[in-house]
């Protein structure tokens, strides 16, 4: 993955594992300030565009040492530490954002419309990965390559639409920042919600950066 100052952090920090936490602790914005480039964030963080680069690619670097050699093992890895895995953790996260959302609703900084988000995210990131899972991953089974170009196209919008969600969970959230005296369950709420939103994002680098590629020529 190619990194250049001109990036927004809003797209980097969905696209890279461990790009989100690095902008928030540096005190970056990367869902109501999602439109800035790395360069103009780092300047207004008080740090060096330059060291900033260096460090969202050593995180790239990292990332990479994840995914298992052959496509085969890859697409295995995919489906059992990412799809049911995110599967199994909306299912306990909704109920629980609805809880918290209900029992603080009175509280500055309770979580408002967190349930309705994560429904949606479990709606379209349910049929995304069932996509994946009847059509394109069999096609990259048998290496299909002819037929692989357009699904592909597909999946990466649809990843986009991911992003733009994930965006909207930090924003939701407050970055996942709990208030003074938070109770267990809103404790466990973010902590979870945080997992979630990290995995995803490992999830997609996986697809767009190694599996993808391996099929067609495009890049992000």
């Amino acid at each position: 993955m190619e990194l250049q100052q001109s990036q927004t952090v809003g797209k980097i920090a969905t696209s890279i594992p461990g790009a989100a936490e690095l902008f928030r602790q540096h005190g970056i914005s990367f869902c109501c300030g999602g439109s800035d480039s790395i360069q103009e964030a780092a300047v207004a963080a008080g740090l060096s565009p330059e060291a900033m680069l260096s460090e969202l690619q050593s995180l790239v670097r990292a990332a990479s040492t994840e995914a298992p050699e052959g496509t085969i093992d890859l697409i295995h890895h995919l489906r059992t530490r990412y799809h049911d895995t995110h599967r199994a953790e909306l299912i306990s996260l909704i109920p629980l954002a609805a809880k918290v959302e209900r029992v603080h609703a009175d509280h500055p900084d309770a979580p408002l419309g967190l349930a309705d988000l994560l429904e949606r995210i479990k709606s379209d990131l349910g049929d995304h990965m069932h996509r994946e899972e009847v059509f394109l991953f069999p096609l990259m089974e048998r290496d299909d390559q002819p037929m692989l170009t357009r699904p592909i196209e597909q999946m990466r919008h649809e990843h986009d639409v991911e992003a733009q969600h994930l965006a909207e969970l930090e924003h939701v959230t407050g970055g996942f920042h709990l208030p003074e005296g938070a109770c267990n369950s809103w404790r466990a709420l973010y902590t979870n919600a945080k997992k979630f939103s990290d995995d995803l994002v490992r999830h997609m680098h996986l697809e767009n950066e190694i599996l993808f590629p391996r099929f067609t020529s495009a890049k992000v």
